[in-house]
């Protein structure tokens, strides 16, 4: 199936220089492979049942979200045990240390995916007690 989308042009550039340097074929590999690391990365936090321990680690524009992060933080603190907050200019990264039901964790994680602001979110699960593998 053919498809488009809209990518910043120095994305798109470090992109191809990544699967280039990698020796992959062409960009539709690579990009295949992406989607597939993606998918593979959602079907474990979804699987993911019980306690676990995990980091998610996310940047994003502090003006645009702070306050909205500040009430996200409070309202799962029940499974964030500490953060570690980094300023880079206008951008922030932001380590969140959890533990916890897999079911929480898992709607901070898609919170945090619903903002603009947020760049990017990667999560990792460090243990997780209850995981149910395929």
């Amino acid at each position: 199936m053919r498809t488009s989308l809209n990518v910043p042009d120095e994305m798109l550039a470090e992109f191809d220089r990544t699967w280039q340097a990698e020796g992959l074929e062409s960009r539709s590999r690579a990009l295949r492979e992406a989607i597939q690391e993606y998918v593979e990365s959602h079907h474990q936090l979804e699987k993911a049942r019980g306690p676990v321990a995990a980091t998610v680690v996310f940047d994003y524009v502090h003006d645009e979200i702070i306050e909205d992060l500040h009430e996200i933080q409070h309202e799962f603190q029940s499974v964030i045990d500490t953060t570690c907050h980094v300023h880079h200019g206008e951008w922030c990264l932001e380590a969140v240390f959890c533990h916890g039901e897999a079911a929480q964790v898992r709607s901070l994680v898609y919170r945090l995916k619903d903002f603009d602001a947020v760049g990017r979110v990667s999560v990792t699960l460090l243990r997780s007690d209850g995981f149910q593998s395929p």
